[in-house]
């Protein structure tokens, strides 16, 4: 099995010092990455710095600590101009970046900053083009390519990444195209348990099921086939960590607006941790068993209180 990671998304730093902050916090406490999300608006997340821009900040002022994109959304970044920016991070940062990629999701993103909103299928296409050509521009030999939505014509792209052949691609996916398009091109598949249909994020307690998220993998498993065991399973958790789990699971259904859901279905969904720090602890070893998960996102606001099982997990694993 693959041994235990754990990211964080900066996702409460409004400026550079509470994201340095929280970065040196996350390294010192074991976390594997710091991760920030790409939106131009606020909602359903807070206000969110620039991707590339603050992770090559927070390289500079690290050394273990990896950097990602969870994730950057493909149709604000031409592959051209992306596949430069990530070699660069990726060389500034000695080799410590990951690229998380979407298709794209907040109506509000591409509506406010005056950019069309295409069907799910035409904004899939586009991200499935595009991870080709940044793979390809990642390389070491010129590139021409002409797409169905790109036109590369002889750009040798400079500089090239450290990691070769390219920095680790973490696709985030939930329906059956995306699963099957990052069971085939991704390196870290993140197992969406929201919905993003409509533009907008909602937080169905089916998808959080434990039956949804065994489908996901079994599609995954179809998908990619002998290059299924190569594949870094995701996925962002939801940690309460708590003595009283029963009261814990009821408040966090009443505040997630899981209607009709019981403390026995939350403590059933893959991607929702509620106990002590033992029971957490052994509730991502049973989850990496069942579902292959290893690698495992929390949000910025529950890193003190991840520190522990990170540290159990990660640390007492280190040789």
């Amino acid at each position: 099995m693959r041994p235990f990671r754990f990211g964080v998304i900066a996702e409460s730093a409004q400026n550079g010092q509470q994201l340095l902050d929280t970065a040196r916090r996350a390294e010192d406490a074991g976390f594997s990455i710091l991760l920030l999300r790409d939106h131009f608006v606020e909602g359903p997340f807070p206000h969110q710095l620039a991707p590339l821009v603050a992770l090559a900040a927070v390289a500079s002022a690290t050394t273990t600590l990896r950097v990602g994109t969870l994730v950057i959304s493909n149709d604000f970044h031409h592959p051209a101009v992306l596949a430069k920016e990530a070699a660069t991070l990726d060389q500034l940062s000695g080799g410590r970046f990951e690229l998380g990629l979407g298709a794209g999701f907040l109506r509000r993103d591409f509506t406010e900053a005056g950019l069309r909103f295409d069907q799910p299928g035409e904004r899939v296409g586009r991200l499935e083009e595009s991870i080709g050509v940044l793979k390809a521009l990642f390389g070491p030999r010129p590139v021409t390519h002409h797409g169905r939505h790109y036109t590369v014509d002889g750009l040798d792209s400079f500089p090239k990444p450290v990691q070769r052949p390219h920095p680790p691609i973490h696709v985030g996916a939930a329906r059956p195209r995306m699963l099957t398009i990052a069971a085939r091109q991704a390196d870290i598949v993140g197992l969406q348990t929201v919905s993003t249909a409509n533009g907008v994020m909602t937080d169905d307690p089916a998808g959080r099921s434990a039956r949804n998220v065994a489908g996901q993998v079994q599609r995954l498993r179809q998908a990619a086939g002998h290059h299924f065991d190569s594949l870094e399973l995701s996925t962002t958790a939801i940690v309460v960590i708590t003595n009283n789990p029963e009261t814990a699971a009821d408040d966090l259904a009443s505040q997630r607006r899981w209607n009709g859901a019981s403390a026995r279905q939350v403590f059933d969904m893959p991607s929702v941790f509620v106990g002590s720090v033992q029971h957490v602890v052994d509730l991502c070893q049973e989850r990496r068993e069942t579902y292959g998960l290893s690698y495992f996102v929390v949000s910025d606001r529950v890193l003190d209180a991840m520190a522990p099982v990170v540290g159990r997990l990660v640390r007492s694993a280190a040789p």
